[in-house]
């Protein structure tokens, strides 16, 4: 009892410092939009205003900045924008229950995201679109979309996609009563939101893991599941997943029997549920009250909770909720003797039943598991070849480089073997010219030779007949000097 009043204590605590902490987000943008010029800053204030109505559950005012951020980006032609307006009150519908017009919202988002080539913004829309099936209780629909939203984010390698993507095809399988799958997959996205530390996201893992323990008996497993997102749930303030938390707690308490526990978490879930507008969560809260005040054999209360619930369940389009309401208020016209309401009842659950859970739709949900594991072994043996293509194409760029080396240096040898044949053939014209004039300078050193022989010869000559001619005169000379002395 303690634990339980100090957790209320919690709540009541966690959603005081939550709203103060949103008005202020709010005021802060209400001052900023005053100022803003029609631009796309004007555009992603007046969305982020739109989330922010959103998170405290006040979705009028959400979807009226929807509206004015929708109709401003496509004034000033900002595709992005426009498509974060779709996606904000896409959400805000879904919230709502008006699935028909959270579908058209967000496959209007999915297009113009496919336009522009957003492809977080394509596998966000995708993963969107999937909740709304199965909330619709359309689990092929639904898993098709999660599958390729999964592959889109492993080929993005987007981390909180991924988790996102593991954890939302858990829940399908979960509902299909696959559990080895189901936690398959649970398990697989909490390990990556725990290496991320995002906290938020935790809380479901805790939730759906919580869920499979408790459809198998152990609820110890499940208390400490749901327990630990209870009290992540108050750290990061957020509503929807603290009257989640509490009424899974409340189921729990209700399958050992402890009914007064039981109904009080259903009713702390119940009030969070009608504060912040979530019809899902009210119809969820509704059955939990009526299944507990059937073992209570409160009829009329039983019947109350579970005829709102049923309401509500078909009014939001939720088969899966449709289908437990009707379950259980045959459970209750049986107890009370209504055996013919109870029989009607039972076969509305059946009919409801076999649409969710038919031979045909585990045929479309396997396929679909099959064409994800078809598609990633594609992207895996399409990844491989491009690798090999790759590899293939640097060795044939090598190839290409070397024998453009080569050739260039073939080039170049041959280039430098035609200069060295001509040069070679120049020095042969050179020698050739040399030796021709080296035998005409030859030929006129031996003509010279001869001159020159000639001309001594020919002063020797004359020498001779100098000196014979001196030797005359001077014997002349001699005899008139004789005669004259003799005279």
């Amino acid at each position: 009892m303690k634990r339980l009043l100090f957790l209320l204590l919690l709540v009541i605590a966690s959603v005081a410092k939550q709203s103060v902490a949103q008005n202020a987000k709010i005021d802060s943008l209400l001052t900023l939009l005053k100022t803003d010029k029609e631009d796309t800053n004007k555009v992603i204030h007046l969305y982020n205003q739109c989330r922010n109505y959103e998170d405290i559950g006040e979705y009028d005012k959400g979807l009226l900045y929807g509206k004015q951020a929708l109709e401003l980006a496509q004034n000033i032609k900002f595709k992005k924008g426009i498509a974060q307006s779709y996606n904000n009150m896409g959400g805000i519908y879904e919230y709502q229950g008006n699935y028909p017009a959270a579908l058209k919202n967000h496959f209007a988002a999915l297009k113009i995201r496919q336009e522009i080539n957003d492809k977080y913004g394509i596998a966000a829309s995708l993963t969107n679109i999937g909740i709304i099936y199965y909330n619709q209780g359309n689990y092929p629909e639904a898993l098709k979309n999660y599958f390729i939203s999964l592959r889109i984010f492993e080929e993005i390698n987007n981390k909180i996609g991924i988790n996102t993507a593991y954890n939302n095809i858990g829940i399908i399988y979960y509902f299909q009563g696959n559990y080895p799958e189901a936690l398959k997959n649970y398990l697989a996205s909490l390990k990556i939101r725990e290496e991320m530390g995002d906290k938020r996201a935790l809380v479901s893992s805790y939730i759906n893991i919580g869920n499979i323990y408790n459809d198998e008996g152990d609820y110890p497993k499940a208390l400490k599941n749901y327990f630990t997102s209870l009290k992540i749930s108050e750290e990061v303030q957020d509503k929807k997943s603290i009257a989640d938390s509490y009424g899974h707690i409340g189921n729990v308490y209700t399958e050992q029997g402890n009914y007064t526990e039981g109904i009080k978490m259903q009713l702390n879930a119940l009030k969070i549920a009608e504060e912040i507008g979530d019809k899902k969560g009210l119809a969820y809260s509704f059955i939990n009250l009526g299944v507990l005040y059937t073992k209570l054999h409160k009829t009329k209360e039983a019947y109350t909770y579970l005829n709102k619930a049923l309401a509500l369940s078909i009014a939001v389009g939720s088969k899966d909720f449709s289908k437990d309401s009707y379950a259980n208020l045959a459970a209750l016209d049986d107890l009370v003797g209504n055996y013919k309401a109870a029989f009607e009842h039972h076969k509305l659950y059946i009919i409801y039943r076999d649409s969710l859970d038919n031979e045909e739709t585990q045929k479309k949900s396997l396929q679909a598991g099959m064409q994800y594991e078809f598609d990633k072994k594609e992207i895996a043996a399409k990844a491989e070849q491009d690798k090999l293509d790759a590899i293939n194409a640097e060795e044939k760029k090598k190839q290409q480089l070397f024998l453009g080396l080569v050739s260039c240096i073939l080039i170049l040898v041959g280039v430098f073997a035609l200069f060295m044949y001509n040069r070679f053939r120049i020095t042969q014209k050179q020698k050739a010219v040399i030796e021709e004039q080296k035998v005409l300078v030859d030929k006129a050193y031996e003509r010279l030779h001869e001159k020159n022989k000639e001309v001594m010869d020919s002063i020797r000559y004359a020498k001779r007949i100098q000196t014979a001619l001196i030797t005359s005169e001077k014997s002349i000379t001699n005899m008139l000097s004789r005669l004259m002395k003799n005279n």
